[in-house]
């Protein structure tokens, strides 16, 4: 899953940024708001971390700008204020959450997690497809009962995918949600890790139903149909 991170500290965003790459979340940075909200207008994520008092815009415009322009991605925000009223101020420009700083990571990745699962196709820690199942809690994934080691970037791939169950996705969009905005991708990237997916999900499971199609022109699905 693809996280924007919206923060002018450098320090802060860089931990954040550590800390939710540690967890397999791919995450990219803008350390102002205009930038941010450049960066959240053209680009598709998951979730945008975003800071409250920033250079350019603050975090409450760019929020109502993005929500304005019917952008409906989930919104933490991020601030040193505590006051009851900055926080309702926030939450009224469209935020669905609300941190104040200092925070420990632990509690910031929850609420990740808990919006994250707020869409009807992720309301569940465990994401299934016939006798696959992912926890993205515990990052365990197992079929018929045994357990699959996965690399991260792996991981991330088919959480994506199980997150769009029965949905065809190109190439392009995986992209967009799996890989940094900076990341080295070569043009076969996905197809190398849908084939590295397939190896230890499909093949390795002989009598088992092929959970990853390849739609020819399109893109990938996963389904247990």
């Amino acid at each position: 899953m693809r996280i924007l991170v919206v923060e002018d500290e450098y320090k802060i965003a860089g931990a954040i940024k550590r800390g939710l790459e540690q967890e397999s979340y791919s995450v990219d940075i803008a350390n102002d708001g205009i930038e941010g909200y450049d960066v959240a207008s053209t680009e598709e994520y998951d979730v945008i971390i975003l800071d409250v008092m920033m250079p350019g815009m603050d975090g409450i415009e760019l929020c109502s700008k993005l929500r304005k322009d019917g952008n409906k991605t989930p919104v933490l925000m991020l601030t040193a204020r505590n006051e009851l009223d900055d926080k309702i101020t926030g939450l009224n420009s469209g935020a669905d959450d609300y941190l104040t700083k200092p925070f420990a990571f632990e509690e910031l990745l929850a609420r990740v997690k808990a919006l994250l699962r707020r869409p009807v196709q992720a309301l569940d820690n465990v994401l299934t497809c016939g006798d696959l199942e992912l926890d993205n809690i515990s990052y365990r994934v197992s079929r018929r009962g045994k357990e699959i080691n996965l690399s991260k970037r792996e991981f991330a791939l088919l959480e994506y995918l199980l997150r769009n169950k029965n949905r065809t996705l190109g190439k392009e969009q995986i992209m967009s949600h799996v890989w940094d905005y900076d990341s080295d991708i070569l043009p076969n990237t996905v197809e190398q890790y849908i084939g590295y997916l397939r190896t230890k999900i499909d093949k390795n499971f002989k009598g088992s139903v092929k959970l990853i199609k390849t739609i020819r022109g399109f893109g990938y699905s996963i389904s247990d149909q």
